[in-house]
């Protein structure tokens, strides 16, 4: 067997392990489109806030209520996106959508993410309003993080990224609705860019 050949086969066999312990089908424009929706969400808050409302928020009002129903459809739009892209990209490659790989990867994901969104429904039915932001990019980083061993690499890096969003958002407290933008629409956009142009875009 000559040097070419060997190399060969031990990439083969390389692909073939990375396949069998990572989720790849993730889709770079899923994300790119959760970005979107995170700035479109995200505009709309701004504007009934700041243009329609009082410049802030009570958990009994009206405003608040409107935006926890435009914040949950950022949610359902960027999951159901994520879900349709992916399976469609799976499909293509004849790849399976649902396996043990799949199931952990969603396990280590869900875990801190609920864990995180229950946390955050406390403290805002406690009228702390002020670290709702920073808390959102943390346990988002964090399960993103968690997450990120069975699926492409640079999830590992959008999570690290939300991370450190987060802890800066801590510091300054009266920025995190900007913080927040930055973290799930702008990073959401440029993640889902380049993991676009290196998986998808072939």
């Amino acid at each position: 067997m000559s040097r070419e050949e060997y190399l060969k086969d031990i990439s083969e066999i390389k692909d073939l392990m990375n396949k069998s312990s990572r989720f790849i089908s993730l889709s770079g424009l899923s994300g790119i489109l959760a970005g979107i929706y995170a700035l479109l969400g995200a505009g709309y808050a701004y504007w009934i806030v700041n243009i329609n409302g009082r410049g802030y928020l009570t958990l009994d009002g009206k405003v608040f209520q409107l935006l926890s129903i435009v914040l949950l459809l950022v949610g359902i739009f960027s999951v159901g996106t994520a879900i349709f892209l992916t399976t469609k990209k799976a499909k293509k490659n004849k790849e399976k959508i649902w396996d043990a790989t799949t199931r952990r990867l969603l396990f280590n994901f869900l875990v801190p993410i609920v864990a995180g969104g229950i946390y955050v429904i406390i403290i805002l039915s406690q009228g702390r309003y002020g670290q709702s932001g920073a808390l959102m990019l943390l346990f988002y980083g964090i399960s993103l993080f968690n997450a990120s061993k069975y699926t492409l690499g640079y999830v590992k890096y959008l999570g690290l990224t939300e991370i450190f969003l987060g802890l800066i958002s801590t510091i300054f407290p009266g920025y995190g609705f900007w913080f927040w933008v930055v973290g799930f629409g702008i990073m959401h956009i440029l993640y889902g860019t380049l993991m676009y142009y290196k998986y998808d875009k072939k």
